[in-house]
């Protein structure tokens, strides 16, 4: 008899609906507050429970002057409806996100560097998987224009080389080591200069605000005097500086390359980097294409430059 009734309960007769409503009833105990928080009547939520009831051939609750409170063949069906409630969710916002993802449009801020060497490698990345999204790219000198931007929400997402304040949410990306260029005439042995060798030179260093105070203050730790010669705005004028033997010119690697033939990249004598981050405001809506263009983002430590 047992198998009778189990075999007559056809699943795919079950609705949507009355899963939702069961799990309104169990939450509130109360078909008036589940009716009230579904926005339906009463008589619609004691209507689908009685159906749902005689569907499944068992009694799911006791009604009373407590309210309602589920059998105890009602009480291990809630997960199982919350799981199925649940999935419908995600089916819903996979279907949004991919309608989103149709069409478009991601704005990124980022320093010269960055844009030049990081950015390009992303957006292919990006496009091969959403090539109908727009991709629009703002390449500026400083750090306070980039924050600007993002506030102005002129763009969606910035590239940053300096710590940003808390009104960002940030990811690292990737780490930029300071290198010295020096003529290949020089014909030095080591990769890595002494601060005794790298005091033998006249400086060349950038003035941009980034670089600027990360390697000012690192400057200061040398045991030997440091004569900076030059300051600079253009990471491309410290390379052709250093190239016409006027000095040992500092700068990120990613802003020294391509490195011109007649130079040689050399390490600081204690290794320095800048932390390259992305960003976005905390409390900015983002669409699905900004959101996706993040997760490629977030990936970026497995891709080389």
């Amino acid at each position: 008899m047992i198998n009778g009734l189990m075999s007559a309960i056809d699943p795919y007769k079950l609705k949507i609906s009355q899963l939702r409503i069961l799990v309104a009833v169990a939450d509130y105990r109360n078909f008036s507050e589940a009716a009230l928080h579904l926005e339906i009547s009463q008589s619609a939520v004691s209507h689908a429970i009685a159906t749902l009831e005689a569907e499944l051939g068992v009694i799911l609750f006791h009604r009373g002057r407590n309210g309602a409170n589920l059998t105890s063949v009602g009480e291990p069906l809630i997960e199982p409806a919350r799981e199925i409630l649940n999935l419908l969710q995600k089916i819903a916002i996979e279907a949004n996100r991919a309608k989103g993802l149709e069409g478009g449009n991601v704005r990124l801020v980022s320093f010269r560097s960055a844009a030049t060497h990081i950015l390009p490698v992303l957006i292919a990345q990006f496009r091969r998987q959403f090539p109908l999204i727009k991709v629009s790219v703002n390449d500026v000198d400083e750090h306070s224009e980039i924050e600007s931007i993002l506030r102005s929400s002129k763009a969606d997402i910035g590239l940053f080389d300096l710590p940003c304040s808390e009104e960002f949410e940030t990811w690292e990306i990737y780490r930029d080591e300071y290198v010295v260029l020096l003529p290949h005439s020089l014909e030095l042995n080591q990769t890595q200069l002494t601060w005794e060798k790298l005091a033998a030179y006249p400086l060349i260093l950038s003035t941009k605000n980034s670089c600027s105070l990360q390697i000012r203050d690192y400057l200061q730790r040398s045991p030997e005097k440091i004569n900076i010669a030059y300051e600079v705005s253009q990471d491309s004028t410290i390379v052709s500086m250093a190239e016409q033997g006027l000095g040992a010119g500092i700068l990120p690697r990613l802003a020294a390359e391509p490195v011109p033939e007649q130079l040689k990249m050399y390490s600081l004598p204690v290794p320095l980097e800048r932390i390259i981050k992305a960003a976005v405001l905390k409390d900015a809506l983002h669409t699905p294409a900004v959101f996706a263009f993040l997760d490629v983002l977030k990936d970026y430590k497995a891709v080389t430059i």
